[in-house]
């Protein structure tokens, strides 16, 4: 017979009885993935469904302070289960253990949580008492021991949860309300034109290789000579490059100058952005 706490984790993700799930983790070995898989063919499987549905909606939690901050993305299903009191709790709690692991996924799950059950069982009870699939998502920790680290929060939930959230990471030993202002400033930028990179080097070759492709088949039947063709694939190529590379935006708050126009203006010494995390639930 299989071990009964994957026999209890196999009855929570596939909704079959008890023996039905013994027997399958004896067929699989113990393996849960191969376990589902025996009972979806054998059509015992109830929640396997639930498992393969899509989630959606969530929530985006931030723990931490100004030298370590992590984001992390908890996704449910519905919005209003984004809302339920037993789901907004869990999150909370999961997004304080997951600032202590540095966003370890591993490590995560089988951390301890207050009522003693590790981060993994409880998923799987609270999956078993909600009826959505929940999973955890993308996770990103910023450290900076040489500055500080800043966050923001769109369309807030509860506390330190919304839908859209952002942390930046600032090289300075400023501590001025000035810096304090930028940083937030430059949050809610990030949140609202979603760089790709900090600078126009930094750019992943792929998305860009993508978006010259992309170029390329709308000039293909423009009918212009291949010279002029190449100066407007180079002209578009660029210009996607600075509206996607952070330091090259047209700052939101003041759109004539660039995020690197500002921070020259705010003449704080060896000011630099080192990192940014932008996560929002459903993209």
């Amino acid at each position: 017979m299989g071990d009964i706490e994957k026999i209890k984790k196999l009855r929570i993700l596939s909704g079959a009885g008890f023996k039905d799930c013994s027997t399958a983790l004896d067929e699989s070995k113990d393996d849960i993935d191969k376990a589902i898989e025996i009972l979806r063919i054998k059509g015992i499987s109830k929640a396997s469904k639930k498992m393969s549905r899509s989630a959606n909606e969530g929530v985006i939690a931030i723990s931490g302070n100004n030298m370590t901050t992590s984001i992390l993305e908890i996704n449910c299903e519905t919005d209003f289960v984004a809302k339920n009191n037993d789901f907004v709790i869990f999150a909370k709690e999961l997004s304080d253990i997951n600032n202590t692991v540095a966003s370890e996924k591993n490590k995560l799950m089988h951390s301890k949580m207050k009522n003693g059950k590790t981060v993994e069982e409880n998923l799987l009870a609270l999956i078993s008492k909600i009826g959505e699939k929940i999973t955890i998502g993308r996770s990103k920790t910023l450290k900076n021991s040489d500055g500080k680290v800043f966050k923001y929060h769109h369309t807030t939930i509860k506390d330190n949860l919304s839908k859209l959230g952002v942390l930046v990471s600032l090289n300075t030993s400023d501590d001025t309300d000035k810096l304090k202002r930028f940083g937030k400033q430059l949050s809610m930028h990030i949140a609202a034109l979603n760089p790709l990179a900090i600078d126009s080097d930094d750019i992943d070759q792929t998305i860009l290789q993508k978006e010259q492709e992309l170029i390329s088949e709308e000039l293909k039947n423009s009918g212009k000579p291949n010279d002029i063709i190449k100066k407007i694939s180079l002209g578009k190529i660029n210009k996607f490059k600075q509206e996607n590379s952070l330091l090259n935006q047209q700052w939101v708050m003041e759109p004539k100058k660039k995020v690197k126009d500002i921070i020259k203006e705010l003449n704080i010494g060896n000011l630099k952005i080192t990192e940014f995390s932008r996560i929002k639930i459903g993209e």
